[in-house]
């Protein structure tokens, strides 16, 4: 549904989105789809190819079955494939997603467990081959700020953060850290460095990317390859503590049509050249042993399976000669794939399908493509070749693994002390108005959601794909920003108090409200509107209160992206954007806190590398645009011995703040704007308390005979979210059994069906539950949901009776189900 348009119903209510103003990137209408690679920028893989490697490559491919061939070019998940699996399908590589836990199940594991499911999943593949020598797996895991998977790793700043620190040098050691780190618990393959160049701050992976500014992730690039590989020509790597890196995601992943995450980056060839391949020749350069394909488009065809892009340009021009892997399931979203059958992207140059629950069917469907032709035997011997090297140069044939398993590597006290450093380099200073430093012999307020939340300092990606439910003892080795704030405060007599809603009873001499966004990670983090807490601004209500005490106020602002925050830096006297600074609280404390004078500890030097929002429609706010107008620029940054003033800003934000909201369908007894309930006239409805707030939920009565309940609103696309595992959460109670079948579905699309829902409304009656559908067992009952304008739809046949609490999409696939699926 577009803006200002309505959706009619056979309801008693109707909803409308307001049309707005947005500043969105220009479409390239049928723009170029073929790339030109003597158009691109040259680079060789050093220390890749060598007389030695190559001959024993050569002579074990030539005792290599087709399937054990096709099995190298193949990735399977944890959590869908086994440790005897590998005797039957003799794939290459394993990963651990975001979401997959170890073999334990326990998906907040630490060391132990990490390194036996490795070691579990090697022992099969190692075991005695009859033609020819084992083959080792390659063991793949997100380690993109830190060995963020694993309990008591070192957890870093975002690449958001790294790149305000403007510190190439840094991110090398960074990904020295994090190499050590991942090694120690069993993986030997870092789906990093992210070198996307961000140009929608919209777009749910900003924070993955360093800047805006090709220059900066330009810079970057081959320095975190060194730090997790060692420098090109480095032999046995994971014997010394050294990983793989992937380059990622080949290509234009951050400058798709109006931010949408794996959309279509709709630009001529030089602007794909100039922005977006910035990273590449540099990470090429520097010997990345691996590449990973991107999910967006350009110009509508599809990255997994663009020939002149992986193989014309990142393996002809550049001269890569490490393999290209997939990104999950990424392939299946080629026109005429499916996840489990798709020649064309292996023609295309994918070397490797991530195929994390679809690895049989592919594994099949290839050995078939390869013996009748449609995949000709000369690209499977590229592919294997290139695999094969990779782990040869890894040292992964060597049985050796010193540092495995080792203690005390895992939160190290100098992995430590670069993350503070690196989270003190990030500190970006938009505004003091004299309060900052804080004097370390203040009575110091702290206070906020952010304050003393290691879940929010530490964002997505961390523990689990979204970075949900992280309490603070999860991260031993970690520090809150409040506890870091406490220990500079009270080290030079000082005292620091926290409170969580800003009350205090002996007025502080300052208070720092730490408060931000709450953790998010790829399609779930997309939003419509750069307005912070567009809507419901409590964040805002906090800083009035203490303004309004007369006290002054500090905001540090954790987030992964620059937003539109003039509300709140009005009602600052001093305003941090902090990004989202990983497990070192006490770096933030190292720069806010002074000495017992109020003299400065440690002076601000991060700079922004992405431009600072005027208004919250302004998307695509780039340096060097028609149009560019920030409100802070590129490269602005405050210090103590250089400060500034920032006068009043204006607080109208420029757009309707119910554009923000396309994931919570019904929560605290209301539908938010721009969703409404649309239920049948037949069906009665009040409002009554949910199971943790008062007039919390809405109950709802059906007569006799069939009615249906409908909540909807915006059009949604939400085909991606079916793809990530993401589902449909109802918080709910039924007060009176169905008297027949219930069926849940969406409306909006070309829809064929629905999902028999019966078995969540049937049992004992007056108790809440919480059921979690996944979105993909809507899509396999024939249900659209590329375009989605009524996200929940309950038909059922009266008397009835249901109270919903809460409606929202979630990503929680451990606990999600597919109801009315056959065993």
């Amino acid at each position: 549904m577009r803006p200002g348009t309505k959706l009619l119903l056979a309801t008693t209510i109707l909803w409308a989105v307001p049309a707005v103003a947005q500043q969105a990137p220009t479409a390239l209408s049928g723009g170029p789809t073929v790339a030109h690679p003597a158009k691109w920028p040259k680079a060789a893989s050093e220390g890749l190819v060598d007389p030695q490697t190559e001959k024993f490559v050569s002579s074990l491919m030539a005792k290599m079955t087709l399937e054990e061939k096709v099995g190298q070019m193949i990735q399977g998940d944890i959590g869908s494939v086994k440790p005897e699996d590998l005797r039957k399908y003799p794939l290459g590589s394993i990963l651990a997603g975001g979401n997959s836990p170890p073999l334990s199940g326990n998906d907040r594991s630490g060391q132990g467990d990490w390194v036996a499911t490795a070691r579990a999943f090697r022992a099969v593949a190692m075991e005695p081959h009859q033609r020819h020598a084992p083959i080792p797996l390659i063991f793949g895991v997100d380690a993109v700020h830190g060995n963020n998977n694993v309990i008591g790793a070192t957890i870093f700043p975002h690449n958001i953060g790294l790149g305000a620190a403007n510190d190439p040098a840094l991110i090398r050691r960074i990904g020295a850290a994090t190499a050590e780190e991942t090694a120690a618990t069993g993986p030997d393959w870092a789906f990093g460095p992210t070198l996307a160049v961000p140009q929608d701050d919209r777009w749910g992976r900003s924070y993955e990317g360093y800047s805006e500014d090709p220059a900066i992730v330009r810079s970057y690039a081959g320095e975190m390859v060194r730090g997790l590989q060692g420098e090109p020509g480095t032999t046995n790597r994971i014997q010394k503590g050294k990983v793989a890196s992937s380059a990622k995601h080949f290509l234009g992943d951050g400058g798709t049509f109006n931010g949408v995450d794996q959309g279509d980056t709709r630009v001529s060839e030089d602007e794909l050249i100039a922005i977006h391949d910035a990273g590449y020749p540099p990470a090429v350069d520097a010997g990345t042993l691996t590449v990973m394909a991107s999910y967006n488009s350009w110009n509508g065809a599809k990255m997994h399976g663009n020939k002149s892009l992986l193989t014309g340009v990142l393996k002809g021009r550049m001269g890569f000669q490490g393999f290209i892997v997939g990104d999950w399931n990424g392939h299946g979203q080629i026109p005429g794939c499916t996840p489990t059958d798709c020649a064309a992207t292996f023609n295309a140059g994918l070397d490797m399908a991530m195929a994390p629950d679809s690895w049989k069917g592919l594994f099949d469907s290839t050995v078939k493509h390869v013996k009748d032709g449609t995949i000709p035997m000369a690209r499977v011997d590229d592919a294997v070749r290139r695999i094969l090297r990779v782990k040869a140069k890894l040292g992964l044939f060597d049985p050796a693994r010193p540092i495995e398993g080792k203690a005390g590597v895992l939160g190290a006290p100098e992995h430590r002390a670069i993350a503070r450093e690196a989270a003190a380099k990030s500190l970006v200073l938009l505004k003091n108005n004299g309060v900052l430093p804080v004097k370390a012999s203040a009575r110091v307020l702290v206070t906020g959601p952010g304050a003393d939340s290691m879940g929010m300092q530490t964002g997505g990606w961390t523990l689990s794909w979204q970075g949900d439910g992280n309490a603070n003892d999860l991260f031993p080795n970690g520090e809150t920003i409040f506890a870091g704030v406490k220990k500079a405060v009270e080290a030079a007599g000082g005292t620091a108090t926290l409170s969580e809603d800003g009350a205090f009873t002996a007025k502080p001499d300052v208070a720092i409200v730490v408060f931000g966004e709450q953790p998010y990670a790829e399609m779930r983090g997309d939003i419509r509107t750069l307005e912070f807490q567009p809507g419901d601004k409590q964040a805002l209500g906090l800083l009035k209160k203490l303004k309004s005490a007369g006290v002054p106020v500090v905001s540090v602002f954790l987030s992964g992206r620059p937003l539109w925050t003039n509300p709140e830096i009005n009602a600052s006297d001093a305003f941090v954007a902090a990004w989202l600074p990983g497990s070192e609280g006490g770096g933030v404390a190292d720069v806010l806190v002074g000495d017992a004078a109020g003299k400065p500890r440690t002076d601000f030097k991060g700079r922004l590398s992405f431009s600072w929002p005027k208004t919250a429609g302004q998307f695509a706010n780039n340096k060097g645009k028609p149009s560019y107008d920030p409100l802070f620029a590129l490269g602005y940054g405050l210090t103590y011995a250089k400060g500034g003033n920032v006068p009043a800003l204006s607080e109208e934000a420029g757009l309707d703040p119910s554009l923000g909201n396309t994931s919570t369908y019904f929560a605290k007894g209301v539908t938010p704007a721009p969703f409404s309930f649309a239920t049948d006239s037949r069906i009665t409805r009040k409002t009554v308390d949910g199971p943790q707030t008062q007039e919390g939920a809405q109950q709802l009565v059906w007569p006799n005979g069939p009615a249906t309940l409908r909540i909807g609103g915006s059009e949604l696309d939400l085909s991606r979210e079916a793809n990530g595992d993401l589902s449909l959460q109802i918080s709910y109670r039924v007060d009176r059994a169905p008297a027949g079948k219930v069926q849940l579905s969406m409306e909006g699309g070309a829809n064929k069906g629905a999902i028999d829902a019966t078995s969540l409304f049937s049992g004992q009656a007056g108790t809440w539950r919480t059921a979690k559908v996944f979105l993909k067992c809507y899509q396999q009952n024939g249900v659209d949901l590329t375009k989605v304008n009524a996200p929940l739809v309950l038909a059922a046949s009266g008397p009835f009776g249901l109270s919903i609490a809460d409606v929202r999409i979630v990503s929680d696939p451990n606990n999600s189900i597919c109801p009315g699926a056959k065993p």
